[in-house]
């Protein structure tokens, strides 16, 4: 087939410079985080958006900037280690990097759309945008496929059910609470409720073996825990980032860069060859 060419009518602005930090789905982030759809000039955009602003809801197709590659089989967050057809899941990466995500509107003025719940990266080019339609958009009695056969508690939500207690123990939380307090770091956000629902190894979860424990990531940090009964337990924090990037000192090539090396010099020893 001929290869079709699109041009973007916006881009989204976002508080989400890179993916470790967006949520997976609209509607997961924190407080409901707002962002804005800013559209191009010179197409009479603002005649589009005519009469939008009475509907709560929208799409938005936008354009996974930010993915160069795909696979047809992936490992879907949930579902134990079964890959599965990437057109059966919503994984961003795909053959044509064109993804969809429903966001809440707060208003239109001119060609720029407040938006919340937002999951998208900042800088996302915006391919179309169409209002959401209860009666047509939402099936609730659907189908899922291999989702109906999860478990109920194996829910991606944050609000999902823990079957383990997570605890820290008295180095990592005192390291922990150093990262937050110094550079802002709120380490364990993500990695926590995720280890309460379940620590076992998990590629996609990034869970991995370390030694006699195993080891979670979290952004660029690295959890450290041990599991016995229904306790999980954190033991202490390192730095995902190996000794040769951190001596090279540029802050700015790194996630937190300033605290990796503020990290690397305080625990040394925690600092990966």
């Amino acid at each position: 087939m001929d290869p079709l060419t699109l041009r973007p009518i916006g881009v989204v602005r976002t508080p989400y410079t890179d993916r470790y930090r967006a949520p997976r789905q609209p509607g997961m982030a924190a407080e409901g985080c707002e962002g804005t759809i800013e559209l191009v000039g010179g197409m009479n955009l603002e005649q589009a958006v005519a009469d939008l602003a009475g509907f709560e809801r929208i799409w938005a197709l936008v354009w996974f900037h930010r993915n160069t590659t795909w696979k047809p089989l992936v490992l879907p967050p949930r579902g134990g280690r079964t890959k599965r057809g990437v057109f059966a899941t919503r994984s961003p990466h795909r053959p044509n990097p064109i993804g969809f995500s429903v966001l809440r509107l707060l208003s239109v003025k001119g060609r720029v759309l407040r938006v919340a719940d937002v999951d998208l990266l900042d800088g996302t080019p915006v391919l179309d945008l169409k209002p959401y339609i209860p009666y047509a958009d939402a099936f609730p009695q659907s189908r899922a496929g291999w989702l109906d056969a999860l478990p109920p508690d194996e829910d991606e939500h944050e609000a999902a059910p823990r079957r383990f207690t997570v605890v820290w123990s008295p180095f990592a939380d005192a390291q922990r609470t150093w990262l937050r307090e110094t550079f802002g770091v709120p380490l364990g956000d993500t990695a926590v409720p995720a280890l309460g629902r379940d620590p076992s190894l998990h590629p996609y979860r990034r869970i991995v073996r370390d030694g006699d424990g195993l080891m979670a990531a979290e952004k660029s940090w690295r959890l450290h825990f041990t599991v016995e009964g229904e306790v999980v337990t954190i033991t202490h924090v390192s730095s995902g980032y190996r000794r040769a990037v951190i001596e090279a000192g540029d802050a700015a090539a790194m996630l937190d860069g300033e605290a990796h090396l503020a990290f690397a010099l305080r625990w040394p020893a925690l600092t990966r060859p």
